[in-house]
């Protein structure tokens, strides 16, 4: 194939762009962590019968590291966090029932349409205990900031990403959402390289009905652990592209995840906007776990993969990337995986990987009945140092998943277990899911 064909197909495995629907201040080092600021500190309420009756309106009045406290209610419109003197600041609905306080986008135009909660430049801010939903393009968006903590959120019915830190240093999301998203449900990109890492924690997280559970374009130092993604086109993606800045995704750990059922074809019907690809106009693959398109240094271990029709793990080259030294995988090690539930509920293939890269490996991981190639001439066994086995026809087979307009051609489908209040999402129809 030429290369510029070459680079048409294997794009459509990197299944991650940059938010679409709104124009942001451009990224850019946030000027030193600011610091804890001093009492006393006050809260402020609003609600129905409360002194402010929108959240905007108390974030407007609040001081850096005051809370407000947001009383169950519809309230319309983006709340809008910016710059230091709103630092530290806890905006907190319900914890426990976060679809009871509700940031609607619904029936709006123009900046108000497009984040439920949208943080730039203010560190350490706390936003809990809410549900955001019809946004244009981001359900909580942390731009720029030291530290940022999302937690007990649902981020719903949006537009591109449903909880979204970008060009930021450090951060939690714990306990949150992020369903029926038109990119990702959860997404954290263009990473700053550091000399002394602050890692984000990602856990306890739930993503389904996505066209991606999990995207992060250029990732860094980012654990994502004890969540769930299933019902997504694919679940979990680190990937590679000029996009962004900082190339590879790189030092990131994905462990002890519950990652099954990514098989839901929404090319033949989504309860969101589909957009379309951005480079070579080639579809995205459906039926995959977990994916490394391209990256560094990166962790995948004890997670339980299952029922992904086409593979569970899948590790290719990024060769969209314009520098050829940052397209290939190094030093990724993939370690004590469970695959196709004990035989119970079987992925496509249980590991994909052409042997593209050096000091990649595979260890101690169970339950894997098929893989690609068949021989597993190109699966190290860790440790492992050196250039990998590259394998041709496996990558070229990788290809035809990309180009077949039939996303479902290359399945390999099996009966899923019966498992207590979760449904198979394969084919979207009118009423199916979320209200």
């Amino acid at each position: 194939m030429r290369k510029a064909a070459f680079a048409a197909v294997i794009a459509s495995l990197a299944v991650a762009a940059p938010a679409m629907a709104a124009k942001y201040p451009p990224a850019k080092d946030p000027p030193g962590v600011q610091k804890a600021p001093k009492g006393p500190h006050h809260t402020l309420r609003v609600g129905k019968h409360a002194q402010f009756k929108t959240i905007q309106a108390a974030v407007k009045a609040a001081k850096a590291g005051d809370t407000i406290r947001v009383a169950h209610g519809t309230y319309k419109g983006q709340v809008q966090i910016s710059g230091a003197k709103k630092r530290y600041l806890q905006i907190i609905g319900d914890v426990r029932h976060p679809n009871k306080v509700i940031v609607e986008m619904k029936g709006l135009h123009g900046g108000r349409a497009q984040n439920g909660f949208y943080i730039i430049g203010a560190d350490q801010v706390r936003v809990a205990g809410f549900q955001a939903q019809h946004y244009k393009a981001n359900g909580f968006f942390a731009l720029n900031v030291h530290g940022y903590k999302f937690d007990h959120d649902n981020a719903k019915f949006g537009g591109v990403y449903g909880l979204y830190a970008f060009n930021s240093y450090g951060g939690v999301m714990t306990d949150d959402v992020g369903a029926w998203n038109n990119d990702a449900g959860f997404y954290i990109g263009q990473t700053p390289p550091q000399t002394k890492p602050t890692r984000s924690i990602a856990s306890h997280l739930k993503a389904y009905g996505n066209v991606i559970g999990w995207s992060g374009t250029n990732m860094r130092y980012v654990t994502i652990t004890k969540s769930q993604f299933w019902n997504n086109g694919t679940g979990i993606v680190p990937n590679t592209e000029d996009s962004e800045k900082f190339p590879p995704p790189s030092d990131n750990v994905i462990s002890g995840n519950e990652v099954f059922w990514n098989n839901f074809d929404y090319y033949l019907g989504a309860p969101f906007k589909r957009e379309k690809t951005e480079v070579g106009g080639v579809p995205y693959p459906v039926g995959v776990g977990i994916l490394l398109y391209g990256g560094h240094g990166n962790t995948v271990q004890n997670n339980n993969v299952y029922g992904n029709w086409l593979t569970g793990f899948a590790g290719i080259q990024a060769i969209t990337l314009k520098e050829p030294n940052l397209q290939t995988l190094v030093g990724n090690q993939v370690t004590g995986n469970r695959f196709g539930l004990n035989g119970t509920d079987l992925n496509g293939y249980d590991l994909y990987y052409d042997g593209d890269g050096s000091d990649n490996c595979f260890a101690s991981n169970t339950g894997v009945a098929t893989m690609l190639p068949a021989n597993g001439a190109t699966f190290a066994p860790c440790p492992f140092t050196g250039p990998n086995a590259f394998d041709s026809n496996t990558q070229q087979t990788a290809f035809g998943w990309a180009v077949n307009s039939n996303h479902e051609a290359a399945w390999q489908q099996h009966p899923h277990v019966t498992k207590k209040g979760y449904l198979p999402l394969v084919h979207w129809a009118k009423g199916r899911g979320d209200k």
